[in-house]
This record gives C-alpha cells, structure tokens and sequence, in this order.
C-alpha cells in the first residue's frame, strides 16, 4: 500500500460536463507527474485545459464509460455530478475493476432522497431541523395549515438544485407543496419534505473520504438566489468564496465531530462503504449548527472556488480514498490565501436559459491565463464552427481569483470578467459582500 501510495497516478477519467468538473480536470492535471485527464463529455472548452482530452461519451452510458477506461488504462475515475452517482455509476465502474471516487447508489442516497437523509440524521442524533415527510398536496398543506407558519418545502429526489422553497408565509408553503405534487419536478416531487424553518448564517464543508477517515476541505460560502442582495429565485449557485471565515479551526473540528463522523458511522452501520466527497450544507442557528442538507459530490461553483487554494498530489488523495487508505495518502495542503468565484449566466437563466449566444473573451486565453492567481472555467458552453464558443447552459462560465485578502481576490475575479461578453449576460456585483470591505 505504501508502495501504491507513492507512486503518481497517470491516467484519470473525469465524469461530467460543467464549470465542477472542468475545476476538478485543471486540479487534477496538476498533480504529481502531470497526469493525462479525459473528461466524458466535458464541453466545448475543455479541450483547452493543458493535459485534457474530451470523450464524447455521456455520464449516463455505462458501457462506454467502462470501454473508455479499459482502453485508456484508466487508474483512478472521478464522477462529478449527483444524477449518475445516484443512478449507481460508481457501482458499475467498480465491479470492472476501476478504481472510484464517488460514492455507490447506495451512499448517494445521502443527496437523492431528502427523506432517506433526514431519517440517516435522526437516527444518527445529526442536529437538522424538524420535518414531516407528505406523499400527497393534500396531506402536506393540511400539516402547513395545522402549523400555521412558513415552512422549507423540498422535492424528495434531484431536482437540480431548484427543488427547494423557502416560504416567507402560509401561503407560500402551500403554493409550493401544489408546484411539487403538480409534476414541476418531474418524479423527484413525487414525495414533499416538509421542514421548519431556520435562521443564520449558511456555510459548506467539504470533506473527503474512505468511508472511514475525512480529510476537511476550507468551508465555503455560496449564493444561490439570481438576484443582487440574495433575492430572487433559487439557481444552482451565482458565485462563492472561500474560506468562509463563519468557521474557524474550531469550528471545521466542531462539524466533524457533531456531522461528519456521526453521519459516516451512521451509513458504515448500514453497510455503505462511502467513498467520495462528503457535502455538508450547515446552517449557523443561535442554538447551534443545524445540518440543511448533505450532497454526495462537490459543490458548484464552490468547487471551482476550492480546487486553486489546494497544493500537492490531489490525485494521489483521491485514488487513496477510492482504495480505502485515506491513511496512506500524499500530503494535501491548502495555500494561505482567499478564493473568490463569481459566475456569468445565460440570458433568462434560472427559468429556460437563452442558448446559442457567441461569448467574446478579449484575453482569448481560455481556462489557463498567465496569471497562476486566476483561473476561468467554463461550464454551460459548447464549441462553433465559426469560431467562438456559443452559451448551451444557465451557467455560463466562472471567473476565480485568489489573492492575500477578499478584496484583492474578488476586484480581480470581477475584472477577469469583465473581459468576456455575451447578450443576456447575468453578473451580481455583490457576490462576497459578507467579506469584501470595499464592496461597492
């Protein structure tokens, strides 16, 4: 195992296609020895990250993914996104003899079923808020009546990241308990979690593991509503920063002792060895730290914000908690700077996002700028046969930025962006307005 554990790892498969895991190709192309990265499918610019390759094969193709790697020689696939770890992507890589970060169908549960996860909590004594589990409108607004106060109303399954509403009355709880049993969020709304609702400060901790140990990651912030100061409707995350100062050292050990080891040992007792990332979504109560939600892959966009702060052989870590040997990995360091992420979005987007837009970058240096302080890494595009990459998705590209304060950090993420153009362009200003003095 040691002998393994020194060894670079050469040959890598990225699953997916967004600004996550185009983040997870650059950091991993960095690793020790450089290694060869194949994305399946990427997009239209991740050709251009240095040491990558695309593969035109979907998430959702299991044999060809098995192929890919077979012929490739394959020694370590990571799968970025929630819907194939769910679908147990991560199993049938695994019964092929490939080595896999990401957890099985069975441990993925922990983000596919709310109600899965909230009972996991409850049995596992994880503090969260209370909630009652409804299987029709009719049974969820009777609870909503009966309590008489705004509720968080949840679709059970994946939805995207847009299956939750946070009420501010009554009446918005029923509104969306009726949008959930209509058919809005297709089976994943077939089964409502209701919950009460919290008030604080949000942060997400990140941590990896073999499903016995967990190496921390710096916590991050994100903001999730389209509109400047965090209004609006929900989307899958308008920008981040990191690290959040909302938990210092203290803190982070106050989370893995409260709900990160509880909730591994609780899933170890179901017989799930769960091998991947750990995502847990934390709410800051005045009574304490209340868990909003766990995800089993990393955040976006805070995984582009994270993957530039960290230094040393992330390959050779992951690989090591696809083996079940965390204990056996390479040393991972986390660089002393802030980490700032701010996201442009298609015309329209969170709704139906405009597609085909061409994006203009007076750089013209892609995901890799000469600057080893910035980084811009693109997500919802695809490539042209005139040129320049057309929007294909809400969330367009992210321009990241580090540097030694949140100020520094986020003025330089928003002049990267202010290099690319396209129409319909959607940017808020005031993403990191927790940390920027000089916001504004």
């Amino acid at each position: 195992m040691e002998l393994r554990a020194s060894m670079a790892v050469a040959r890598i498969l990225v699953v997916g296609s967004g600004g996550r895991e185009n983040a997870l190709a650059w950091a991993l192309s960095r690793s020790k020895g450089n290694p060869q990265v194949w994305l399946a499918p990427g997009n239209g610019a991740s050709n251009w990250i240095s040491g990558c390759e695309t593969l035109p094969i979907a998430a959702t193709n299991a044999s060809g993914l098995i192929a890919a790697c077979a012929t490739n020689q394959i020694e370590l696939a990571l799968i970025g996104p929630e819907g194939p770890l769910a679908a147990g992507l991560a199993d049938q890589l695994r019964a092929a003899g490939i080595a896999v970060f990401g957890p099985g169908a069975d441990g993925a549960q922990l983000e596919a079923s709310k109600q899965w996860a909230k009972q996991l909590m409850k049995e596992a004594g994880i503090p969260t808020a209370d909630f009652w589990v409804v299987n029709s409108a009719e049974e969820g607004c009777q609870i909503a009546r009966q309590l008489n106060r705004p509720l968080v109303v949840k679709a059970d399954g994946l939805a995207a990241g847009k299956g939750v509403t946070v009420a501010n009355s009554v009446g918005e709880t029923i509104a969306a308990i009726e949008a959930c049993f209509s058919g809005r969020f297709g089976a994943a709304g077939d089964r409502v979690v209701l919950e009460e609702s919290l008030s604080g400060p949000e942060v997400s901790v990140f941590a990896l593991t073999d499903g016995k140990q967990l190496l921390l990651l710096p916590p991050a912030q994100d903001h999730k509503r389209i509109g400047e100061g965090d209004i609006g409707a929900n989307t899958g995350g308008m920008g981040a920063y990191a690290p959040a100062p909302l938990l210092d050292a203290a803190g982070l050990e106050q989370v893995r002792e409260l709900v990160l080891e509880p909730v591994l040992a609780a899933l170890r007792q179901r017989g799930i060895s769960y091998r991947g990332v750990l995502y847990a979504g934390l709410m800051l109560t005045a009574t304490g730290i209340k868990v909003i939600e766990f995800n089993c892959r990393f955040g976006d966009p805070e995984c582009q914000t994270l993957m530039p702060l960290l230094e040393g052989d992330l390959a050779g870590v992951l690989l090591a908690c696809a083996e079940g040997r965390l204990e056996s990995a390479p040393e991972l360091t986390v660089k002393s700077l802030c980490s700032a992420c701010v996201v442009a979005a298609a015309a329209n987007y969170p709704e139906e996002p405009r597609l085909g837009d061409p994006i203009i970058d007076s750089q013209q240096e892609g995901p890799n700028p000469g600057n080893q302080n910035s980084q811009l890494f693109y997500a919802g595009v695809q490539a042209s046969s005139s040129g320049p990459l057309l929007t294909s998705g809400g969330r367009v590209l992210a321009a990241v930025a580090q540097a030694a304060d949140f100020d520094a950090a986020f003025k330089a993420a928003y002049e990267r962006l202010s290099q690319v153009q396209f129409s319909g362009m959607q940017v808020r200003a005031d993403i990191g307005h927790q940390v920027r003095q000089n916001y504004r």
